[in-house]
């Protein structure tokens, strides 16, 4: 298992944004040759491989998914193996996915089961959005699995500790890019110009009434800006700020009702601060919806299996575009504990290894016991 770990340490070194992954997939590729080729098909889709195990006697095909992708972020772990891509960093822990992902595979093709696995390889989770793509790919259509499963790490939860829940697991989401266009100059004539930095703190502070005001109290939403750019130097008024953002929600309805409030607030603003002011809602991801089933029968195996405690958990704001894959066909994801004091997307995020051959047999076993 000490391989896997050096693999994850590997790709840790390399992150790339989303399809542009193509030294991880020259490296996913190349540990694939190195794998028994009687039992695999191999599949390259943009920048992401499908992988096929071949079963013995297939009746169906189980599907498993793990992203590839990283973030636009400086690292700051200080681990020996740090990213050598300058502002991208695996601060998600796709490199500790794609090491299961490919022990778990390992494994299937030199104790194959029945069942034909196919591994899905996703570039571009974190954006602009690779699962939808990719599900109406000619690609996908030879290799659509009947069910699949995929794996989130979790830094609250110890090593051992998986958790997951039937329904919803992870939220509806979108993105949220807001342009204010208005005029500039000297800041001692403010009445000359049309200050975009006064209009976009106003407007800031209205997004939040929507959830406030206009959310069902007994559903659940969040709105956050998490960036904001703007202005030149101190002594100029700015004639342009960009906001950059998310939204989250628990039901579609609730996820239409904050855009549509959105575009309410910009097109008063637009008259009250004589601007335009131009909304782009970027990539949009439909929330994970655990099948029942599935995740009932992942629970009966899970709790009575040695060195691992399976909780169910509460849903999460969290956004995966895995949930176009929950909606395509039947399909399940769980948290794997990591152990981390730093959360997800943190540039000191540093999962505990050791979880790594605990998830890889873990997970090879629940495949053995299905397929």
């Amino acid at each position: 298992m000490e391989a896997f770990v050096k693999i994850r340490r590997d790709l840790h070194q390399i992150p790339e944004l989303g399809f542009q992954e193509y030294k991880t997939q020259a490296y996913l590729l190349e540990y694939l040759t190195s794998l028994n080729q009687k039992r695999l098909i191999v599949q390259t889709w943009k920048t992401g491989i499908f992988v096929r195990v071949k079963g013995l006697d297939p009746k169906k095909t189980i599907g498993y998914r793990t992203d590839i992708d990283g973030l636009p972020m400086k690292e700051a772990t200080g681990l020996p193996f740090s990213s050598t891509h300058e502002g991208r960093m695996h601060a998600c822990g796709h490199d500790v996915h794609m090491s299961i992902a490919l022990g778990v595979l390992t494994n299937l093709v030199e104790n194959p089961i029945d069942d034909d696995v196919v591994f899905i390889f996703q570039p571009a989770e974190e954006g602009p959005g690779g699962a939808e793509p990719l599900l109406i790919s000619e690609e996908f259509k030879s290799f659509k699995p009947d069910e699949i499963y995929a794996i989130h790490i979790a830094p609250e939860y110890p090593v051992g500790t998986i958790a997951t829940k039937p329904g919803m697991l992870f939220a509806h989401t979108s993105e949220l890019f807001i342009d204010f266009h208005g005029l500039s100059g000297h800041a001692a004539f403010p009445h000359l110009t049309n200050d975009m930095i006064v209009a976009s703190g106003h407007f800031i502070t209205q997004l939040q009434s929507i959830v406030s005001r206009n959310v069902n109290p007994l559903d659940s939403a969040v709105i956050t800006i998490g960036k904001i750019t703007g202005g030149t130097v101190q002594n100029v008024i700015a004639d342009h700020v960009r906001l950059e953002g998310t939204m989250r929600a628990l039901t579609e309805e609730a996820m239409m009702k904050l855009k549509d409030r959105v575009l309410s607030l910009v097109n008063g603003f637009q008259e009250s601060f004589q601007c335009k002011i131009d909304v782009d809602f970027g990539s949009n991801y439909y929330g994970v919806i655990n099948n029942e089933s599935l995740t009932n029968e992942f629970f009966d195996f899970a709790r009575q299996y040695s060195g691992v405690e399976a909780i169910e958990c509460k849903v999460a704001m969290t956004g995966e575009d895995f949930g176009y894959m929950t909606k395509e066909m039947p399909g399940m994801m769980f948290w794997v504990g990591v152990d981390s004091s730093y959360g997800l997307h943190n540039q000191k995020l540093n999962p505990d290894e050791n979880v790594i051959p605990i998830m890889i047999q873990f997970i090879t076993d629940f495949f053995m016991k299905k397929g």
